[in-house]
């Protein structure tokens, strides 16, 4: 009887285990709430509320959206393609929210766009800053650096996507075709 308790307990932390960090804590906290109580709409959201942002999302109604709209109104420049007013409005989110590595990896993006690559390359460093994993800024770093004539240094970001990684990602995938074509020119 022992013999076959054992598994279902360790089975038990696993599945609990799992849940604990797939399930975001705002349904916990609901599915904790007692009953007939309801989560107020001034309630201060919970660090897993905010989704983790990479140039890749493209959706305009994410949650964060709701969390800041000046942040969406920086994303919704990105994507109109309005680089300055981007950074204008990226600018003033990250008065607010200056540990976002995201908000600073958008603004590099947008004066990048514009070709100004010091200011960019300034905000891509300050996102690794504040995250030294951060998929995108080393993505877009690395291609800046080979805008640059500097393909070593982008070298650099395209190992440490290898490191961060693991089962492949989008941004090693584009960082790699960037430096492909960089060689392939460089080489006529």
């Amino acid at each position: 009887m022992i013999r076959s308790i054992a598994p279902a307990v360790i089975f038990g932390a696993l599945v609990a285990g799992v849940a604990a960090y797939t399930i975001p804590a705002s349904v916990w906290l609901a599915a904790m709430a007692p009953p007939g109580a309801e989560r107020t709409s001034n309630a201060k959201p919970v660090s897993d509320d905010w989704p983790i942002c990479t140039m890749t999302v493209a959706t305009l109604d994410a949650d964060w959206a709701k969390l800041d709209p000046e942040f969406a109104a920086g994303k919704k420049a990105l994507v109109a393609e309005d680089w300055d007013g981007a950074i204008t409005t990226l600018e003033s989110a990250a008065l607010r929210d200056p540990r976002n590595p995201d908000i600073e990896n958008y603004i590099g993006y947008a004066y990048r766009r514009l070709r100004q690559l010091g200011p960019a390359i300034g905000h891509y460093q300050q996102a690794l800053v504040l995250n030294p994993r951060h998929r995108s800024a080393h993505e877009h770093l690395g291609e800046a650096y080979l805008v640059l004539g500097e393909p070593a240094t982008a070298e650099q970001h395209l190992a440490a996507l290898e490191d961060i990684c693991l089962i492949g990602c989008d941004e090693h995938d584009d960082l790699k075709r960037a430096m492909a074509a960089y060689k392939k020119l460089a080489a006529r």
